[in-house]
């Protein structure tokens, strides 16, 4: 996929309001924490999380999005250290944050999404979270936003194996109907995860 040219449209693709699930456990963040934004596209979740005072960094595949998403983190008047990286390539830190966040990262198949789970997993210190959301299989029935391909959609599973030995405090799918931007737009088949690392 093109991702500049998917981005390269005057508004903002998928809105510049949070997605529901990050404001829903806002929470379980606390200022100062130090939160990872996984492929963050036009920065509304990472500008959102500096907005609770988080010392943010973000990254993306679409310096058209980075721009887009330095603009947005400018109007709002938060600082988050945006960077450009392929999800392929990123140089994942060892145990650097407090809390990694990946919303709607399902361009990765599954041998992509592997890498970027293990990658997730290393950047977050003993004890810290992760979250992630996206849609289920059940979502191709509905057509509102996400890939055609089912095998980058989620199961709660799929997801409970990926994430072996952590504890997960929440693994939810549910229908909602959603209303970010044009690309996520009408009612969807969600699931929800949060993990925190042992130790």
């Amino acid at each position: 996929m093109d991702w500049d040219e998917r981005y390269g449209g005057e508004g903002f693709l998928f809105g510049t309001e949070p997605a529901a699930f990050l404001t829903r456990h806002a929470g379980r963040f606390a200022p100062g924490d130090r939160v990872l934004c996984v492929a963050d596209g036009e920065g509304r979740n990472s500008v959102w999380l500096a907005a609770q005072g988080c010392r943010v960094a973000a990254w993306d595949a679409s310096a058209v999005a980075l721009a887009k998403a330095r603009r947005l983190a400018q109007a709002r008047g938060v600082a988050v250290g945006f960077s450009l990286a392929a999800a392929e390539d990123y140089a994942w830190p060892d145990a650097a944050f407090d809390a990694v966040v990946a919303i709607f990262i399902q361009f990765a198949g599954p041998d992509l999404r592997r890498r970027i789970f293990a990658g997730m997993k290393r950047a977050v210190r003993p004890g810290g979270l992760i979250l992630l959301h996206g849609y289920t299989p059940r979502q191709l029935d509905h057509g509102t936003g996400g890939p055609r391909q089912v095998e980058n959609l989620y199961t709660p599973q799929m997801l409970q194996d990926a994430f072996a030995g952590w504890d997960i405090p929440v693994l939810r799918s549910y229908e909602a109907h959603l209303a970010e931007g044009t690309a996520h737009a009408g009612p969807s088949a969600l699931i929800d995860l949060i993990a925190r690392r042992p130790g």
